[in-house]
């Protein structure tokens, strides 16, 4: 039997089968484009569909975008792809930002509770007479 500790992962130096970029489309879903530069069209194809799958209808700032982008980073080491993320963002911010308003009044924002249209206007009037 062999000793786990023993046991080394052979790392290869083949070239890459193929070059994959992932391109954010913008807010309307669908979200992605899976681009090619080069590589084997069936893997290419292949992999296109599995990332399709797993973020087509995923916003950058979905919870579920973080696993599934982990996903597709590990299915294109396993295919040996080149991969390439374009999220319109540079590269370590890809989580969308906390926004402005819930910044500029957190007591706004704690009021504002179950969305109802009141309690929106009631957070309009407060964001309104803290700029005043």
């Amino acid at each position: 039997m062999l000793n786990p500790m023993t046991v080394t992962d052979e790392v290869t130096n083949e070239p890459p089968r193929g070059h994959v970029n992932v391109v954010y489309l913008g807010p309307v879903a669908p979200h992605w484009e899976v681009r090619s530069d080069f590589g084997d069209r069936s893997v290419i194809d292949e992999f296109r569909s599995r990332t399709y799958a797993r973020l087509l209808l995923l916003p950058p700032h979905d919870p579920q975008f973080r696993r599934n982008r982990e996903r597709v980073i590990r299915d294109a080491e396993r295919e040996n792809l080149l991969l390439e993320w374009d999220l319109g963002l540079p590269e370590d911010d890809y989580q969308a930002p906390a926004p402005a308003a819930a910044e500029a009044a957190p007591a706004a924002a704690a009021d504002e509770g179950d969305g109802s249209p009141e309690a929106e206007a009631a957070s309009a009037r407060a964001a309104a007479s803290t700029t005043d």
